[in-house]
């Protein structure tokens, strides 16, 4: 499966033209391991090692494009429809008063989107936390997971 684009006609320039894989992608390789809770064919959703929250979930395309603006519009949108729907799992599974959503990029070149549930304006600005074990990252997967497409 490609995960990243080499220099194209696009109306942003050229994707990924000497970049190394991300991180994200050689998690989408399974080069390195996740605690997936969903995944399709453009996208996969896994928790965050430095969450801010625990059930702090990352979504990203399997696409490797540095900016989440320069995905091409059918991308962008499956990013968006995952977030929506590990959202709903957040609030089904964890019922915080809120899921936050965060777009930074400057962690990881490999466009990716933050989720996380929070109850107040203190929550939501909280810093994230030290790695949670391992256990507690497998336990929160499988909470969250949403067994539908891949």
């Amino acid at each position: 499966m490609p995960v990243s684009r080499f220099c194209g006609v696009y109306a942003s320039g050229c994707y990924n033209l000497g970049m190394e894989d991300s991180i994200f992608t050689k998690i989408i390789r399974g080069e390195i391991p996740c605690h997936k809770v969903y995944e399709d064919k453009q996208t996969l959703a896994f928790l965050s090692i430095n969450p801010i929250a625990p059930g702090h979930t990352l979504i990203i395309p399997k696409t490797q494009v540095d900016h989440l603006w320069d995905l091409e519009d059918d991308e962008y949108q499956a990013v968006m429809a995952t977030c929506k729907k590990v959202a709903q799992r957040m609030r089904e599974v964890l019922a915080p008063g809120r899921v936050g959503e965060h777009v930074a990029g400057t962690e990881v070149p490999h466009a990716h989107v933050h989720l996380f549930p929070f109850n107040s304006d203190e929550d939501f600005w909280n810093r994230p936390q030290p790695t949670p074990p391992n256990e507690e990252l497998a336990e929160m997967a499988d909470r969250l997971r949403i067994e539908d497409e891949v």
